[in-house]
């Protein structure tokens, strides 16, 4: 079941995120951002939405109402619970909010090192629009959409 993250649970979610980013510290050479967002703020603005199994948080997607269509700044599964196909779930519930929002797409910005990830989003139905370096010159991050007509 995917509903609106609790302030209650604001922990529970960090510590899903830092632990499904933490395979990504080595390679980064730091830790990635969504390591550092402030996750009561999310939830207090309604943006964090977790996926429960058995009454157990496994993963967590943020949704952000954009100018042109909802954007993905998160989703995160624990590493458990990966490879059971929540990650598409928690994309799939992006896709059906977009729509019920008025959207006609969902957008996502991942870091170009993470080559695994682009590919399960391209196999997904997402498409690279374009690149933005980020603050750092080695930070390349790749704007990605899909339509959701």
């Amino acid at each position: 079941m995917i509903r609106p993250a609790d302030a209650a649970e604001t922990e529970v979610i960090g510590s899903l995120v830092r632990a499904a980013y933490g395979a990504w510290v080595e390679r980064f050479g730091r830790e990635p951002s969504p390591m550092h967002d402030d996750y009561a703020r999310r939830i207090a603005d309604g943006q964090a939405w977790v996926l429960d199994d058995e009454r157990q948080i496994v993963g967590l997607i943020v949704l952000k109402d954009g100018p042109e269509a909802l954007l993905i700044p998160n989703v995160a599964v624990a590493p458990a619970a990966q490879g059971k196909g929540y990650g598409r779930q928690l994309i799939a519930f992006a896709e059906t909010e977009a729509k019920r929002r008025g959207y006609r797409e969902v957008r996502l910005f991942v870091n170009a090192i993470m080559g695994e990830n682009v590919a399960l989003y391209q196999h997904l139905g997402f498409a690279e629009i374009r690149r933005v370096h980020g603050e750092e010159k080695d930070r390349v991050y790749i704007c990605m959409a899909k339509l959701v007509t």
